[in-house]
């Protein structure tokens, strides 16, 4: 039996050692690589051959969507799984967009994980049954999330804005020039009818992007 080459990307290594245990236990899964950020798991994608990574959202440094983004973006046939805590449907949008293939969130029973990786590694999309609902749910009574309209790149600045990095810092933790990202915040404040970084941190609190 060919096994699915998997590389688990969260910044707890008590977590990452439980679900690698639990992956391990497949007869038809093998976790070959790991990661604790989001920059490491771009650089360990390109070193190992992988069938799937599994993505933490909120990491240090660039997030979760963001490193979706930054191997989609070398390889547009990576499968990308999200294991996270995030059950805001704004998230769920995001990595879909971003080009993930699979959102569960950690609450999931463990067969629900592997039977995700099974679905992702055939090309299918998978999400929470949960999650799914919900958001069918929504999307029938036409409800929208100030947040929507923005790019995973917009969303990735957004969440740095927030956290209170200025653009300099935002440019650097991107590799982008300034004016780049000064663009972006001017297109993001735009998006979101917003004139000034306050503003824009409390719709980023009132969706979880941040903590309070």
């Amino acid at each position: 039996m060919e096994k699915i080459k998997i590389m688990l990307v969260d910044d707890h290594a008590v977590v990452r050692e439980g679900y690698k245990m639990l992956l391990q236990s497949e007869p038809d899964l093998d976790v070959v690589a790991e990661a604790e950020n989001g920059e490491n798991a771009c650089m360990l994608y390109r070193q190992h051959k992988l069938d799937l990574v599994i993505m933490d959202l909120s990491l240090p440094g660039i997030s979760g969507i963001e490193a979706i983004r930054r191997i989609l973006s070398r390889d547009n046939k990576a499968k990308i799984v999200v294991f996270s805590f995030h059950e805001d449907l704004i998230f769920v949008e995001q990595a879909l967009q971003a080009g993930a293939l699979g959102y569960i969130t950690k609450s999931s029973m463990p067969e629900i994980l592997i039977k995700t990786i099974r679905t992702v590694a055939k090309g299918d999309i998978f999400l929470d049954p949960a999650i799914a609902q919900k958001m069918a749910f929504q999307k029938s009574k036409g409800i929208n999330s100030d947040l929507e309209s923005l790019s995973p790149r917009e969303f990735e600045i957004t969440r740095l804005l927030a956290e209170g990095l200025d653009i300099h810092d935002i440019a650097d933790t991107l590799s982008l020039n300034y004016k780049t990202v000064a663009n972006y915040n001017t297109q993001i404040k735009r998006k979101l009818n917003v004139c000034s970084v306050a503003e824009l941190t409390r719709i980023a609190i009132r969706h979880g992007l941040i903590q309070a």
